[in-house]
């Protein structure tokens, strides 16, 4: 039998109304910044990969939602990130108060960036593929 949420829409189903909402939130951005991102559950939250790479996480809590881990930052962007920053990886955001949206939205265009991939398309082009291309384009 599985143990716990097995699908993103799972895990965000397992909490109340009102934190559904900032999960499907963030959700959205950073399906939005990374369309071809895979979505899983792991360590019991909900994750992305894009490229066989980490993209980021996020979860929530009985107090808040959180992001992470958190990418390098252009300095501009680090002075937002400030207010929210609980660890050197983690941003969190309370319950009780609006979700920063842009600066949400930068931190997955700053993932986006650390795993070098375009978010648009996922390159699923392995050596062996690449080579029998190479082949048949010889021929």
């Amino acid at each position: 039998m599985a143990d716990g949420p097995q699908t993103v829409s799972e895990y965000i189903k397992t909490f109340p109304k009102g934190t559904q909402e900032k999960l499907t939130a963030i959700r959205k951005i950073i399906k939005s910044v990374a369309p071809a991102a895979v979505e899983s559950v792991s360590y019991r939250i909900a994750g992305y990969k894009l490229d066989g790479k980490v993209l980021m996480y996020f979860a929530g809590h009985s107090q808040h939602v959180a992001v992470y881990p958190i990418p390098p930052l252009p300095p501009a962007d680090e002075k937002q990130v400030k207010p929210y920053l609980v660890s050197k990886g983690t941003l969190r955001f309370a319950l009780d108060k609006p979700l920063p949206l842009g600066l949400i939205r930068k931190v997955a265009q700053g993932h986006l960036r650390r795993v070098g991939a375009s978010g648009s398309k996922a390159k699923t082009t392995t050596k062996k593929a690449t080579k029998a291309k190479t082949k048949r384009a010889a021929k």
